[in-house]
């Protein structure tokens, strides 16, 4: 018996070892977190997870972006009867619809939601709870968009989706009980920066009507920079580590990973540019409280015309937004940044919300001083949840109350 149970465990146990092995990096879990036990057990899930897609790829047995994708979509929550949920198209897009079954006595908000992933992977199914947590509680339409990933369909094909998906439901929204002046554009992570790419590039069109709201919750919005104060901070702060930042978003664009560490040392931009992102990009737009933990100025590399030749795909607005002009920047509707202290992608929230400030915008921001990337998308797991999620999430709802 004993020889029969070694047999069936040893290869369990090697394969374990050799995943934990393969996708294990070097982590700090920050002392601030009131959970940090919780945020321990997520990282090595999301390490496995990771290190078991890696595995999977290299043997060829399936490819490493299908099984994010299917780790990411997560438990299907139970049914609700609070909520009409129904999957419509959008031309050749699916959107998921939800609508409060109480009655309205008029048109309501209505929030289109670009969904986090780095351009791979996320789905409406893996946004479910957070889609439903919204209409629920702030009485709004929501209308998830289905958007196409990458690599089947590469950038900027995200973004594409999700502004065609936002022109559809204002051109139609009242057939969906929605105020068309009353829309808003939300997402989170890289769905924020789709979020914002949206907004950016409907602020002249005179065919719709002007959005009410952008909603931006830890966006990423520059790769210009990584070396922002946050960045350094947070390298090892789960669950969005730099090395990981940087592995995501050159998978997403099909860029050479070797090229990695000259992003790092600034070697994409030209002096030119430097000098003019500087104005938006500067430390010194920072409160001096998110500089302090260590933080020094870095030494950058003279550019590479190769390797900037590469980077204009990215550093532009539409996979940027934060390197908008101003005269874009300063026609942007009302909006909510929420920013994460553990969090590499902090200061890129921090920076967005100086430059809309400087320009008119009115801005509300909240900031997680226990937060980290993704805290939010545990809502409504119970046990699971964050508590710094929930008020993130709760905070998110007031302001679309606001409205």
């Amino acid at each position: 018996m004993g020889l029969i149970r070694d047999i069936f465990f040893y290869p369990i146990k090697f394969l374990l070892a050799f995943i934990l092995h393969y996708e294990h990096p070097k982590a700090e879990i920050p002392q601030g977190l009131e959970e940090r036990i919780k945020l321990f057990l997520l990282h090595h899930f999301l390490n496995f997870g990771l290190g078991l897609a890696k595995v999977l790829d290299k043997a060829g047995l399936c490819y490493e972006h299908d099984v994010l994708r299917f780790l990411v979509d997560g438990i299907p929550p139970q049914k609700t009867n609070k909520l009409f949920i129904k999957n419509v198209m959008f031309n050749n897009l699916t959107v998921r619809i939800y609508q409060p079954k109480v009655p309205s006595a008029g048109l309501r908000r209505g929030i289109v939601y670009c969904h986090g992933g780095v351009g791979r992977f996320g789905s409406i199914n893996a946004y479910e709870r957070v889609c439903r947590y919204i209409c629920r509680n702030s009485d709004s339409v929501v209308a998830s968009v289905e958007y196409r990933l990458a690599p089947e369909h590469p950038f900027p094909a995200q973004f594409d989706d999700c502004l065609a998906a936002t022109i559809h439901f204002m051109r139609t929204a009242e057939d969906y009980g929605v105020d068309p002046a009353r829309v808003i554009v939300c997402g989170d992570s890289s769905g924020g920066t789709i979020a914002a790419t949206v907004c950016q590039a409907l602020v002249n069109r005179t065919d719709l009507p002007k959005l009410r709201g952008q909603i931006l919750i830890y966006p990423f919005l520059q790769a210009a920079d990584f070396n922002l104060p946050s960045y350094q901070q947070n390298e090892d702060a789960p669950v969005l580590l730099k090395s990981r930042t940087l592995d995501f978003g050159f998978k997403y664009l099909n860029l050479d990973l070797s090229l990695i560490d000259d992003l790092l040392r600034g070697a994409h931009i030209p002096e030119s540019l430097r000098q003019k992102y500087s104005k938006w990009l500067s430390p010194d737009n920072l409160p001096k409280e998110f500089k302090t933990r260590g933080y020094k100025s870095p030494q950058l590399a003279p550019c590479k015309e190769e390797v900037y030749t590469l980077a204009q795909s990215f550093i532009g607005a539409t996979f940027s937004p934060l390197l908008a002009e101003d005269a874009i920047i300063r026609q942007l509707p009302d909006s909510f940044i929420l920013t994460c202290e553990y969090d590499v992608l902090r200061d890129d929230g921090l920076l967005y919300k100086k430059r809309l400030e400087d320009n008119g915008v009115r801005v509300t921001w909240c900031h997680l001083s226990d937060g980290f990337h993704g805290v939010l998308f545990a809502v409504d797991y119970g046990i699971l949840s964050f508590k710094a999620g929930c008020r993130g999430i709760d905070r998110t709802v007031n302001f679309i109350k606001t409205l």
